[in-house]
């Protein structure tokens, strides 16, 4: 088991982080010492071996008994530096993984982690416009996975909000993890190896193979022919029988393997990628199967890795064990032994078995696995900010968002204002006004960014959140594309289209509309605007628009009391704009374009 939390025992996690990464870095050192002697003493004994290689064999002054000495040392040393090699190797691991949470704490993670952009969908609903994805994303700042499926878990979290009973089912579960630390540190030792080797598809398509065609007879031959062949040699040698009876079974080994490769050849091919991958996940489900959990979702996971109540590592062992045999046949001393012995048909057969009786736990294990990673991720994330709470989540009907204190989960705390939000069945549309750079988009990013956390199962940057089930869709950051032809406004009317379809289905829409319809002319806009977020309330979404046209305020106007006016405000101060990014009720009273574009030198 692991400690108990430090953080909640009067620790802040950056204590706790820079305690353990000393420690960590002392034991590294130490080790690297002890490397360098070993080193040091291998050469030496090496160096005595030649001496008393040179008494057996020049003056004759030793037998060669003697030499028995420092080669057995030898032996001893190389195995013992090996193992030094690879502690420190270890331990180095688990330093950089407190070094990393000490980055995220000191808000120096940026570029330092997986960024994830593998999963960035330009056409999905709010992925980009959230900063999900890529350098200094929300998935760079949450993802710990050392593997790719817990890195995809974590990410299909993030891009598809979850029903209510499976969100309070992952709060739970971090709950219950948060505390765990030994726990997530040594899975951070398993090495990066980990992530680079497994290739999840690969194991899933091989563990879901046919079982290879061998009768039940023919496998009964194949294990008896070798104690044939050997109980014939015997006979041979003491009872002199003579060579007939040892030929005629080499002869049926020959018929049996001539019979069996074209069956058994795809299985030695197809085994040996997937077999070492398997082997490399062995060690996380090893690691996993020591815990205990008593939430429901992880006492789940955890008994999805049994099979007939047999721990899966212990059969991915087993599976190692005939791959390194099978790996045998390929000494050239060995050759001729394994040839006799139907080594490769012995092992090929085993290894068809093993499938046949394990393969179907293969995706369970790799699903659970990925899920612990994504569950011990959120669990970082609420171990180093113990000041975020869960969100409450509502099953009450109609949409509701509800916070107070609100703030963005990747920007840096000192720099982080909170703001409070309130949409529900009463007030459904916030129009923000407000200059440039006064923060409408990035309260629109707030908003959006922690609904993705909430509905993810994670902690949210807030003093407190109240929030149903949602959908989410924004419009926030819409580019032109040369490749399709399509204009900027276009691309917008296009988002904007899919996010009212959207807002037809089953779960109530959160929609986030940044500078709506801003690439055509005030008469149009203003038009069109009104239209798309009347359509938007009327279906029961809720949501914000943001402009700095002062003409849109009066869509609120016209749609209250289900709609109201916020703004922004700045202030010029000795020649410069000063934001304080403070939400305040009403339409925003100036604009400050005409004195940013004098503040840059143009004559206005």
């Amino acid at each position: 088991m692991s400690s108990p939390d430090a953080a909640a025992g009067g620790t802040s996690p950056h204590a706790v982080y820079t305690e353990r990464l000393a420690l960590r870095r002392e034991s590294a050192a130490v080790l690297q010492r002890r490397e360098r002697a070993l080193s040091n003493l291998r050469l030496a004994v090496f160096a005595v071996g030649a001496l008393a290689l040179w008494l057996v064999w020049g003056p004759r002054a030793i037998t060669a008994a003697w030499l028995l000495v420092p080669i057995g040392v030898f032996v001893l040393l190389v195995a013992l530096h090996d193992r030094t090699i690879r502690a420190r190797a270890t331990v180095e691991r688990a330093a950089a993984f407190y070094d990393r949470g000490l980055a995220r704490l000191e808000d120096r993670w940026a570029g330092g982690g997986e960024a994830g952009d593998r999963f960035l969908d330009s056409a999905h609903l709010y992925a980009a416009d959230l900063d999900l994805f890529g350098r200094g994303s929300l998935f760079e700042l949450l993802s710990t996975a050392r593997t790719r499926m817990g890195e995809d878990t974590l990410a299909a979290w993030l891009l598809a909000p979850a029903p209510a009973a499976e969100i309070l089912a992952r709060q739970a579960a971090v709950t219950e993890l948060r505390p765990r630390l030994d726990l997530r540190e040594d899975l951070a030792r398993l090495g990066s190896e980990v992530r680079a080797g497994v290739d999840a598809d690969a194991l899933r398509e091989w563990a879901a193979a046919p079982a290879a065609p061998v009768s039940g007879a023919a496998r009964a031959v194949a294990a008896a022919l070798p104690a044939c062949l050997l109980a014939a040699a015997a006979s041979w040698y003491a009872l002199g029988t003579g060579a007939v009876p040892l030929l005629v079974v080499l002869a049926l080994e020959g018929a049996l393997a001539v019979r069996l490769r074209s069956r058994l050849a795809p299985v030695i091919r197809a085994a040996e990628r997937p077999i070492r991958d398997l082997a490399l996940l062995a060690q996380m489900l090893e690691r996993i199967e020591r815990e205990t959990f008593t939430s429901p979702r992880l006492a789940a996971l955890r008994r999805s890795l049994d099979v007939e109540g047999e721990p899966p590592s212990r059969r991915v062992a087993r599976l190692r064990r005939l791959l390194e045999l099978l790996d045998a046949r390929r000494n050239q001393l060995f050759a001729p032994i394994a040839a006799l012995l139907l080594w490769s048909t012995q092992l090929a057969l085993s290894i068809a078995a093993w499938r046949e009786r394990s393969g179907p736990g293969v995706p369970r294990w790799l699903a659970a696995v990925g899920e612990i990673e994504a569950l011990c991720a959120l669990a970082s994330h609420a171990f180093e900010h113990p000041g975020d709470p869960f969100p409450e989540i509502l099953t009450t009907e109609g949409p509701r968002y509800e916070a107070e204190g609100l703030g963005h989960p990747l920007l840096p705390e000192a720099d982080c204002v909170r703001n409070d939000l309130r949409l529900g069945a009463e007030l459904r549309l916030l129009v923000v006004s407000g200059s440039n750079m006064s923060g409408k988009s990035t309260w629109l990013r707030t908003i959006g960014t922690n609904a993705v956390l909430a509905l993810a199962g994670a902690p949210v940057r807030a003093r407190r959140l109240a929030v149903s089930p949602l959908t989410i869709g924004s419009s926030l950051r819409i580019l032109d594309s040369l490749q399709s032809g399509a204009s900027k406004f276009y691309a917008e009317i296009t988002r904007i289209g899919e996010i009212v379809a959207r807002a037809r289905g089953e779960r109530p829409l959160l929609f986030l509309l940044d500078e709506i319809l801003n690439g055509t002319n005030s008469h149009d806009r203003r038009i069109g605007a009104e239209a798309i977020v009347r359509s938007l309330v009327d279906r029961g979404a809720v949501g914000l628009v943001t402009t700095h046209d002062l003409a849109l305020a009066q869509i609120a106007d016209d749609l209250a009391p289900r709609a109201a006016n916020v703004h922004f405000e700045d202030q010029l101060v000795d020649g410069r704009m000063r934001f304080d990014y403070r939400l305040r009720p009403g339409v925003v009273a100036r604009s400050n374009a005409l004195a940013l574009m004098r503040a840059v030198g143009l004559e206005v």
